[in-house]
């Protein structure tokens, strides 16, 4: 995931939380506010009087968790929120799309949209996707599916114009220790491509 510019990395935080499915970020809330509590609630032990450098550890750890019991929690929770907004909008444009029949609907969407939708038509196949995408028009793999426990990865296209030798080079020369290559492309591919793989 590339870091954005000017980012916290409490906003850094959220963005990988966001990454798992929501309940996960909830599960993680949970386990991260008890876990912290018993740290925060634990009494500091003064031992012996040549031991300050313990109490001053305790102590330390003692008042991180006070924070972080609230704090970490608060970001797996807003993780979990964003996951959640962002499944239910995959949904969403997969519903679209499948209601409408016109071609040039994949046409109207953005680069991003295209890779969800291509992720979410592979989950509804059964298939568990990482996206791997959305630090930019790349031209490295949008998705890594696993289903059977076989791995594939994915690279979608979405262009006005024909996707032409340069694209189909880059499929051919891909590592062979993955199982395929799922190429998608929202535009008119040339004339016979598989001739050239």
């Amino acid at each position: 995931m590339a870091r954005k510019r000017n980012q916290s990395t409490f906003e850094d935080l959220i963005d990988i939380v966001a990454l798992f499915p929501w309940w996960v970020g909830l599960i993680l809330a949970a386990v991260f506010y008890f876990w912290l509590h018993h740290v925060a609630s634990t009494p500091v032990v003064v031992g012996q009087q040549g031991q300050m450098s313990a109490v001053m550890t305790q102590a330390m750890y003692k008042g991180l968790a006070t924070g972080g019991q609230y704090v970490l929690p608060l970001i797996c929770i807003i993780g979990a929120g964003l996951s959640a907004l962002g499944r239910r909008k995959r949904k969403q444009l997969f519903s679209e799309v499948a209601q409408n029949d016109s071609a040039g609907v994949l046409n109207g969407m953005s680069w991003q949209e295209f890779e969800m939708l291509v992720g979410e038509v592979f989950r509804q196949r059964g298939c568990t996707v990482t996206e791997t995408g959305g630090g930019g028009a790349d031209g490295g793999f949008d998705l890594v599916l696993r289903k059977d426990g076989k791995k594939s990865i994915v690279q979608c296209k979405q262009r006005t114009k024909r996707v032409g030798f340069a694209i189909i080079r880059i499929i051919r020369d891909r590592p062979r220790f993955i199982e395929g290559l799922p190429y998608v492309a929202a535009s008119p591919l040339m004339e016979n491509p598989r001739s050239f793989l």
